[in-house]
């Protein structure tokens, strides 16, 4: 992403006016899928955004839906983009192809092709776009960073970390805030066999000692420890763009209240923030 910007005014224009694409009823389609989005009011110039992601069997019109979520980005003066997640192996449910091995659409391409149409139809900043999402969205969240942690400025997974087996390397440090649920069922923190026993959700706790290596932290203990509300918080700062933040929350396999203002405090201050 941090490659693309440069490059963006000269092939895209920089058309800020309004576009007839990106609502719930009218995705805005690429050649390669599609995606919706909600500007904030009242803004000028290029805005940063929050992409999230569904989870299976969802879609970026569902995304939508959440209000919650969608007021709580937008009032921040962040644009929401909510992409579609593709049909895969002949299914009529759509999720994201984040396992190296498995056939279908090329992600990272697709989120960059976003990123620059997004940037040239509605002025959306590049540089400054975080990317969520959650369950299903959130394993895609955690591989992408893994693959090409240059195309988003930071990264947020909210219930999900990477299947086993788990990568054994990633290409660059991160900026990552992990968000999970204590009594999670559908993602459990240690993980759970799926497809009976083909497939095997990964821990949470050994996918944070795989950034902790990436990020280069010297030490496996976070540098904070601190609670704020119903969250329990620990942070690892381990150097300029590698720092990663867990959030645990009392609920199950969900967005928690609070989440959207926790996480873009942490991206705009550079450090997760003891309130």
């Amino acid at each position: 992403m941090r490659r693309i910007a440069p490059v963006l005014a000269a092939v895209l224009g920089w058309a800020g006016a309004a576009a007839a694409c990106g609502t719930a009823e009218n995705a805005c389609g690429l050649d390669s899928g599609s995606y919706r989005i909600v500007l904030p009011e009242g803004t000028e110039g290029p805005v940063p955004a929050v992409v999230f992601l569904h989870g299976y069997g969802g879609s970026g019109a569902g995304i939508l839906k959440n209000k919650t979520l969608v007021q709580s980005v937008t009032a921040r003066g962040y644009a929401l983009i909510a992409p579609d997640g593709s049909l895969r192996g002949g299914g009529s449910r759509r999720s994201w192809v984040f396992r190296p091995h498995w056939e279908g659409r090329d992600e990272a391409a697709f989120f960059a092709a976003v990123l620059a149409d997004a940037a040239g139809q509605f002025l959306v900043d590049p540089d400054r776009a975080v990317l969520a999402g959650f369950s299903s969205g959130a394993f895609m969240v955690n591989y992408l960073a893994c693959s090409n942690p240059e195309l988003f400025a930071a990264y947020a997974p909210v219930s999900g970390s990477f299947w086993r087996p788990q990568p054994e390397t990633c290409a660059g440090p991160v900026r990552l805030f992990h968000t999970h649920g204590w009594s999670d069922g559908v993602v459990p923190l240690e993980g759970r066999p799926l497809g009976g026993g083909r497939f095997q959700q990964g821990d949470a706790f050994a996918g944070l000692e795989l950034w902790r290596q990436t990020n280069g932290c010297t030490s496996h203990a976070p540098d904070q420890r601190w609670q704020d509300g119903g969250y329990l918080l620990r942070s690892w700062q381990c150097g300029p763009g590698a720092d990663i933040t867990l959030a645990l929350f009392p609920g199950g396999h969900q967005v928690p209240a609070g989440w959207t203002e926790m996480v873009l405090d942490w991206a705009e201050h550079g450090t997760a923030q003891q309130r």
